[in-house]
């Protein structure tokens, strides 16, 4: 419940982890690559014709060797350039100048008639599908079919159509055109790409929708909720434009989870020139995305146990508090996964994240997940033994589930006297301690960003086209940019609408509250742009949004999730434009191509997100509750969960001074640290995500990442440049095209495989229980004066 978005996606450019891999070892941005890894660059020429630039393809043979000595190549001058041995000016990030083009040719067409085609397509399609998964159970692990397979899916169409359109030229009114402007080209691959990745997330929105229509009984129309989802996903589009010369031109911004959508950029349009024996990068990706494919039916289909193997509770199961430590809903210690989407579900591929990163992520996860939370809840701190360890639901002091709707008025506002009566609201001790945290990642984020990148904020400031910019930001001024007024006046008129979409319908947020929230959006985004465009982690401010309107306005669940969404999801969209943006800098797009492809892209898709959940709500029986499986809407459930924490009872009567969980109120004060090798927002916000996240997909997520982040780019440097960011998009591709054909062909119809012990999840039932065994149930309706127990 306490969200990020993320993402599965995206902080300091990404390291060259040759130093000790310790919680201190400092982030270095030398380019200083063994001579192992230089055979895995491709050679390329910069030709001049025509006062363009070509690109011609060469045998790789070591020719990344980056010039000067090591102690110029660390100083990060600003005058400073690095080559290889052909004297072509490369990145300075080793990871970038390995999959990365150091060439372009402005005169290949993007915006042609097949990218509008597979585009648009794509863009209805993803919509449609995640909206669908979303609001459906799909296993215990969220499902997203990203644009990863929309970007394998579109390489052979857009080959086929290169073959078949007709490449006559047309005229009208003047315009001259083509429907086939010739070979398939890689600009009009990313441009389809990134078009889609507008739909890869659906509105977060339309949660506000769901619960309205669900729980809280409301309907505002078609109108409304349009507006609602546009403004809330552009304001964020707007922000994205003004921060690009801090988070998009500088080559310390590396972005990393782009990395591996290069690398399959280069997989599937660079010819290779190989030494006898060696495997194509396309080879590679083809075993293993295939592989992935016919393996993935096992743990989705056929052997669903291995999801989450409970190794140690098979000892005996019916031990409360080993099930707790060791079962999967619990604490997971000792917990195996054998599925690649449950381990990469929350935090993305541990292929991508650096692992100086990792050791603060796992360093964060150890100490809170296995240290705090077994201290706090075995010493009954907050009466914790009367709940489960982890779990996001709501309880009463007496261990029942939470009856939200018993303590509302009609308005579905707060009852104080129906509150009184009903009694206070409890949470897990997990849940407690994890919005603790959140309030020290939060104060994290700015000591950090104060400490450690006052000077390039402010040096950036003073000169947004001087300093730190690499080879790629230099072609790039080959394409006009796009204005700055473009993104202000987009950004004004979406904060004005969201104004009149709030004061038109009873959202019961003013319109000041609306500014404020966009205010908090906009501060809080560069810190986060700088978090995430280096570490692939992006913290959330859902904590603080629902902190300062629960303050504000207590009592008010609907404007409480409203106000959070325009605050938190602002900034999060900022950053989803934010690395696309970075994506069409590795790829040399014209920046108002790239204008165009995310404004419609981002339209379409909040339409057909609405349009599905509505057609969903109307014509499913009891959806979003367990009568109405699989309909069920987790994330719904938890998006409803924190309106009551935040919203129905409010952080004055959750956290204020009479409350039991007052002292999470000074994690506020959390000083920060001098240590400049510890990125504390990264360690602090490293559980941000459990509930719903569980911790043993986090041990199971640092474990691959330390084989590949550490022990094969240590040992195997060569292997790791070639085939890592190839062997992480393979995994992804074999994953999504899998899971839509379990989806669509079985699942939905109904068709579940024979039940055997494979198919049941959790052999260890008792780590959903309190410590005295007991499974959590709904109040009974008890006679006046009558106790009840669980």
């Amino acid at each position: 419940m306490i969200e990020l978005e993320a993402t599965r996606t995206s902080v300091p450019t990404t390291p060259a982890d040759d130093a000790e891999p310790t919680l201190h070892s400092k982030p270095s941005y030398s380019s200083d690559l063994s001579d192992s890894t230089e055979s895995s660059i491709e050679k390329r020429q910069l030709v001049k014709s025509d006062n363009r630039i070509t690109e011609e393809s060469k045998p790789y043979d070591h020719d990344y060797q980056p010039t000067g000595s090591n102690e110029e190549r660390d100083t990060g001058r600003k005058d400073q350039v690095l080559t290889d041995r052909q004297g072509h000016e490369i990145s300075p990030i080793p990871e970038v100048a390995a999959v990365v083009s150091n060439t372009d040719d402005p005169s290949i067409p993007c915006m042609t008639f097949r990218f509008w085609v597979m585009g648009l397509v794509s863009i209805f399609a993803l919509s449609f599908v995640n909206q669908l998964l979303k609001i459906s159970f799909f296993r215990e692990a969220p499902m997203v079919v990203g644009a990863l397979a929309v970007q394998l899916l579109s390489y052979p169409v857009g080959q086929f159509m290169a073959r078949v359109l007709p490449t006559r030229r047309h005229n009208l009114c003047g315009f001259q055109f083509t429907l086939n402007p010739g070979p398939f080209n890689v600009k009009e691959h990313v441009l389809v790409t990134i078009m889609a990745n507008c739909g890869a997330g659906t509105a977060y929105a339309v949660d506000i929708i769901v619960i309205q229509r669900v729980f809280y009984k409301q309907n505002f129309g078609f109108i409304a909720n349009l507006l609602l989802i546009l403004t809330t996903q552009l304001v964020g589009y707007g922000m994205a434009g003004i921060l690009r010369r801090y988070l998009v031109y500088p080559a310390a911004m590396i972005w990393p989870s782009n990395l591996v959508t290069v690398a399959l950029f280069n997989t599937l349009h660079t010819r290779e020139h190989l030494a006898p024996g060696q495997w194509t990068r396309q080879r590679f990706f083809a075993v293993c995305a295939i592989g992935s494919f016919l393996y993935y039916w096992i743990p989705a289909y056929i052997f669903p146990a291995i999801t989450a193997l409970t190794l140690l509770c098979y000892i005996n199961p019916s031990n409360v508090v080993l099930a707790q430590v060791t079962g999967s809903q619990g604490l997971g210690i000792g917990v195996l996964s054998l599925d690649w989407n449950t381990i990469t579900a929350f935090l993305g591929s541990p292929l991508i994240t650096p692992w100086w990163a990792q050791m603060n992520i796992m360093t964060g996860f150890v100490l809170i997940a296995w240290v705090m939370v077994p201290i706090a809840y075995y010493t009954n701190i907050w009466n914790a033994k009367q709940y489960p360890i982890l779990t996001s639901k709501l309880f009463t002091t007496d261990g029942y589930y939470y009856d939200t709707l018993s303590i509302l008025t009609p308005t579905k506002n707060l009852d104080e006297g129906m509150y009184s009566a009903y009694g206070p609201l409890r949470i897990a001790t997990f849940f407690a301690i994890s919005y603790g945290i959140g309030f020290a990642g939060l104060t994290a984020i700015m000591t950090h960003t104060f400490l450690y990148h006052r000077k390039q904020i402010w040096a950036q400031w003073k000169d947004a086209r001087g300093a730190s910019q690499d080879i790629h930001y230099k072609l790039m001024q080959a394409y006009k940019e796009v204005p700055e007024w473009w993104y202000l006046s987009l950004f004004t008129v979406m904060v004005i609408l969201a104004i009149v979409t709030c004061e038109v319908w009873d959202y019961g947020l003013p319109w000041w509250c609306v500014l404020l929230a966009v205010g908090i959006s906009a501060v809080f985004s560069l810190p986060i742009g700088l978090i995430q465009a280096v570490t692939n982690q992006q913290p959330g401010l859902n904590i603080l949004t629902e902190f300062v309107i629960g303050y504000i306005l207590p009592g008010r669940p609907i404007a409480n999730v409203t106000f959070k969404t325009y605050g938190y999801i602002s900034m999060s969209h900022a950053m989803s434009f934010l690395g696309d943006l970075k994506l069409g800098q590795y790829m040399k797009i014209p920046p108002k191509a790239m204008f165009m492809t995310q404004l419609i892209g981002t339209c379409i898709a909040g339409v057909i997100n609405l349009i599905t959940a509505n057609w969903l709500l109307s014509t499913r029986p009891n959806i979003c509750t367990q009568e109405g499986y699989p309909w069920t809407c987790p994330g719904a459930n938890v998006f409803f969960s924190a309106s009551v924490i935040w919203g129905v009872i409010a952080p004055a009567r959750m956290f204020g001074p009479h409350s039991i969980y007052h002292p999470l109120m000074y994690f506020f004060c959390w000083p920060g640290t001098f240590l400049d090798k510890i990125h504390t927002p990264v360690l602090l916000t490293s559980t941000g995500m459990m509930p719903p996240a569980r911790p043993y997909q986090y041990a199971n997520w640092l474990v691959i990442g330390f084989v590949f982040q550490y022990c094969i780019k240590r040992f195997r440097a060569e292997w790791y440049n070639r085939f890592n960011y190839v062997l992480s998009a393979a995994l992804d591709s074999g994953v999504a095209m899998a899971a839509l054909v379990i989806f669509f062909t079985l699942q939905m119809q109904g068709v579940d495989f024979p039940s055997w012990w494979g198919t049941h999840m959790n052999s260890c039932p008792l780590d959903k229980a309190n410590f005295y065994g007991q499974i959590p149930m709904n109040k009974p309706k008890a006679l006046p004066n009558e106790q009840t127990s669980p």
